[in-house]
């Protein structure tokens, strides 16, 4: 099991979790101090050292690179939890020319999807589930989704731009249902809640909510959902949202078939993968 964003927060409770259940876990992460000290607390919640690898979802190369050697390092992949996010600062392009939130969010885990599509459909037994972490801001998400990585005239906030990139990752999971559950692959994806973790820690409106941390959940509560649709097998269903083992609701622009075949065909343009 493949879990990005595995160095800290959902991800790592999440990784935790499955470690102990007997799974072998993969971790990705950008920091190596964190991703170190991720790799100590699963070994010790499961009993054996967990494979670990390095990237920056910012630089797409990165993203590359890794998906090489996971590729080569483990032929069968049953999940790959894509997880890794940032609110990232407003008009930064990254290394590619694309909004960085956006690439963190959305791009980076559909490059990532696409290198080892393969590998998940090795699963055996099958079918491979592909996860994605979404959140309720899609409702504030106005996309494109024909010219969705603009950096510097798309979005007004960072806050904009996190929206539509959680608006992308539920668009990415209706097309990659339409496209892959025919193949093995169920893709879903779900809303963890408010977290308290280390996202958005520059943020004034998450920094104002931990002085009132009843309203926000421990990690490893919001990351009951990712373990069960990791594993559960009542969790297989193609193109879900769920929050809290439950299916969730999403507005009409994040679910609407033709804007996700939309969106996934510039996302091809950009990661500069063929159809």
């Amino acid at each position: 099991m493949v879990v990005t964003g595995g160095s800290s927060g959902i991800g790592l409770a999440a990784a935790e979790a499955l470690a102990r259940a007997g799974d072998e876990v993969v971790l990705l992460g950008r920091d190596p101090g964190r991703l170190e000290r991720a790799v100590q607390r699963v070994a010790r919640a499961g009993g054996r050292t967990p494979a670990a690898h390095r990237a920056d979802f910012a630089v797409l190369d990165e993203v590359r690179r890794v998906a090489a050697d996971l590729r080569a390092a483990h032929p069968r992949i049953d999940v790959l939890v894509n997880n890794a996010g940032a609110l990232g600062p407003w008009r930064r392009a990254t290394v590619d020319g694309y909004d960085v939130t956006m690439q963190v969010n959305h791009l980076a885990g559909f490059l990532l999807s696409h290198l080892l599509l393969d590998n998940l459909r090795a699963a055996t037994p099958g079918p491979a589930r592909l996860v994605t972490t979404g959140s309720l801001a899609e409702a504030w998400g106005w996309l494109d989704p024909d010219n969705p990585f603009a950096p510097l005239t798309r979005y007004r906030s960072r806050w904009l731009a996190y929206g539509a990139s959680k608006q992308a990752n539920l668009l990415f999971t209706v097309e990659a249902a339409r496209r892959w559950a025919p193949l093995g692959v169920v893709p879903t994806c779900f809303f963890p809640g408010a977290v308290l973790t280390g996202f958005g820690r520059t943020s004034p409106l998450f920094t104002l909510g931990r002085a009132v941390p009843m309203f926000f959940r421990t990690p490893e509560r919001a990351a009951d959902t990712l373990v069960w649709l990791a594993t559960a097998g009542e969790a297989l269903r193609a193109g879900g949202y769920f929050a809290s083992r439950a299916p969730m609701p999403a507005t009409r622009r994040a679910t609407d078939p033709e804007r996700a075949r939309r969106l996934w065909e510039a996302s091809l343009t950009a990661a500069g993968l063929s159809a």
